[in-house]
């Protein structure tokens, strides 16, 4: 588990491939990722190790660092692990999660309730969710290997979204589904919950065939 500015460097540039800021298929220096992020190289050369581990980025020696395209077929493959592992960790959250952890999850709740996002801010909303809900298991080994399959899953959604307001919509509630079960310290809600995203995923994952992988996105902002 990264610590302390590899973390930051690890999130920054996980954050840029997520939202696209770097291409899919396109190559990009150390240097580059130092000037977007603001860190130095050691930082920053952690992070792209971790990345590489958990398969955002591929590091080719001399020639940079590739941002993969995404893959239907990877992202299937993917969530059949998430699935098992997103039931575990929130069921271990229901019995672990601090007080401080649980009034956390209130505040993303109320804001999932809302339904003022953007594209972006919803993004970062969720990915808030799953940090809280992966840390109140307190199990490092769960959080190790859930943040590889958040993050994929995460990118692409977003490389494949196209009813940006349906989607987000849909997706907010189901995330808050989840938070409320772990709050209410039910483990067999909040597992029940975690699938029924996770089976969102999979419809929206194969949607994606019948509506063609780069269609026109609908992206005004949502209220």
């Amino acid at each position: 588990m990264l610590q302390g500015k590899a973390a930051q460097a690890y999130d920054q540039i996980e954050r840029l491939i997520v939202l696209e800021e770097i291409a899919p298929g396109s190559l990009v220096s150390e240097a580059v990722l130092m000037e977007r992020t603001g860190l130095g190289r050691t930082p920053v050369r952690e992070a792209l190790q971790q990345l590489a581990r958990n398969r955002m980025v591929e590091i080719h020696p001399n020639k940079g660092v590739l941002v993969p395209p995404t893959s239907l077929e990877a992202q299937l493959r993917m969530l059949e692990l998430r699935r098992e592992l997103e039931a575990l960790s929130v069921r271990l959250a229901c019995d672990r999660a601090t007080a401080a952890e649980r009034d956390r999850m209130r505040t993303m709740i109320d804001l999932l309730d809302t339904g003022d996002f953007t594209l972006r801010s919803y993004l970062d909303s969720v990915t808030e969710v799953h940090h809280v809900l992966v840390a109140s298991s307190h199990n490092e080994y769960v959080e190790d290997a859930m943040a590889p399959l958040q993050g994929l899953s995460r990118r692409f959604w977003h490389a494949h979204v196209r009813d940006v307001d349906a989607e987000v919509h849909r997706g907010a509630r189901l995330h808050a589904a989840i938070l409320r079960a772990v709050v209410d310290d039910d483990p067999d809600a909040s597992s029940a919950a975690s699938r029924a995203l996770n089976d969102y995923l999979v419809e929206f994952s194969l949607a994606t065939i019948r509506s063609g992988s780069r269609a026109t996105r609908v992206s005004a902002p949502i209220s």
